[in-house]
């Protein structure tokens, strides 16, 4: 039998993979189940040894947009019963409630990363024809002529492998390793917020085990009620505000959560563990594609977590990927073919959203025509439902401002003649 040691240099005989997955987080562990169960052989390698490790600066909330994923996956009844909630989402701002019909707004998912992140890298070792690779790193990429051919791997003793794959997936998040030693083109968008937030049990919120978001133009806080009754709290200022935060982050998150309108009661309840920050958050934007490689997840594309992009792009890229490559690593087409499927879906998917994130992740306060949107939703039921459709990433811009401007002058006129 193969050793269990992931320090084992001899963990399996080969070398030869169909993919090898480079992070054993949401994206990695998502594509290497699917092409897993599509009859490949994919190695995941990951630098983190303990498999029971996660990400700990997140806000964990999933959008709607994910959930399909989540249930081809397989992982959506796990999580639910392990406490997930599924809550649509409030939304507060100057003009009012933005309110959509309540049995027809989007629900996301709501679970900590401590229990998500075990429980999918967990599925991924237990699919057939998966390899889990724990405590080893990814040291060099390996290259057959023009085009990428897998990676050499390290582990802390010293010990070296190669791992050769038609297919080398960069998972490894924001700052990828892999993305750097591909040199990939990126573009970088600056960002003017930061990040804070922390765990708190103990008086919920109004609106629970629904999430609320307060758009305070241009400062941002939300609450996220999850499982075992906590609340994840957070609050993405301008860096303005940065220092009273930087002295004591407790203290500002309590004061800056409380001051909003119609606040929750945050000073009723008690922080569970420590705080979270985060204070540069770079936005990048990467070719998810090269000869023989992909890029999946933050590795790709990484934006303002104001819109609770990380978890579900995660899962849903790892899709995209699998659909678009399952062919070509079969045998049915050139894995070229594939490849280009996948960066014609990703940007058609990520590109519109992407622009407008990057802009607003300026700190820059609301538009004329957001104005005129966001004022109108407060009134307006249907276009609540669309640009609550927009927010979770179930339609594009494309898709948006063409049903949601007349509405919006629409909802004004009404508004206007009502007075």
């Amino acid at each position: 039998m193969p050793s269990t040691d992931p320090h084992d240099a001899t963990v399996h005989p080969s070398s030869s993979y169909d993919a090898v997955v480079v992070g054993a987080s949401l994206a990695g562990c998502a594509a290497a189940i699917q092409l897993g169960r599509a009859g490949l052989r994919v190695a995941v390698v990951e630098k983190r040894p303990d498999p029971q490790a996660y990400k700990r600066t997140c806000s964990h909330f999933i959008q709607a947009s994910g959930v399909p994923a989540l249930e081809r996956l397989g992982l959506l009844e796990p999580m639910e019963a392990a406490g997930a909630r599924r809550p649509r989402v409030h939304i507060w701002c100057q003009w009012g409630w933005v309110e959509s019909p309540p049995e027809r707004a989007p629900r996301g998912v709501n679970l900590r990363r401590e229990i998500l992140d075990p429980m999918v890298r967990s599925t991924a070792a237990e699919t057939p024809g998966v390899e889990m690779m724990l405590g080893w790193s990814a040291e060099r990429l390996l290259r057959d002529g023009d085009a990428f051919a897998g990676v050499a791997i390290r582990n802390p003793e010293g010990k070296e492998r190669d791992l050769r794959a038609r297919l080398t997936v960069g998972a490894d998040g924001r700052d990828s390793r892999i993305a750097e030693l591909s040199k990939v083109p990126v573009k970088t968008y600056p960002h003017n917020r930061f990040a804070y937030g922390g765990y708190f049990e103990g008086g919920a919120p109004v609106h629970s085990p629904d999430a609320t978001a307060w758009f305070l133009n241009p400062q941002w806080c939300a609450a996220f009620p999850t499982d075992s009754d906590l609340t994840f709290y957070a609050a993405m200022p301008t860096k303005d505000r940065l220092p009273e935060f930087k002295s004591d982050p407790e203290g500002a998150l309590v004061r800056f959560i409380s001051d909003v309108p119609e606040a929750p009661p945050i000073r009723e309840g008690r922080l569970v563990g420590s705080m979270m920050g985060k204070v540069e958050m770079t936005n990048r934007m990467r070719r998810p594609v090269a000869p023989g490689l992909a890029l999946i997840g933050d590795a790709a594309l990484a934006t303002d977590p104001l819109f609770g992009v990380g978890c579900g792009w995660a899962f849903q890229s790892a899709e995209w990927l699998s659909d678009a490559v399952r062919p070509a690593l079969q045998g049915a087409e050139p894995l070229e073919k594939g490849l280009e499927r996948y960066r014609r879906r990703h940007a058609k998917e990520l590109r519109g959203h992407a622009f407008f994130i990057h802009d607003y992740s300026t700190g820059r306060r609301f538009n004329p025509g957001e104005r005129m949107i966001w004022s109108a939703a407060t009134r307006d039921p249907e276009l609540a439902l669309i640009l609550e459709s927009y927010g979770t990433r179930q339609i594009g811009p494309g898709q948006m401002m063409p049903r949601a401007f007349p509405r919006a002058v629409a909802a004004h006129a009404r508004h206007a003649l009502a007075r």
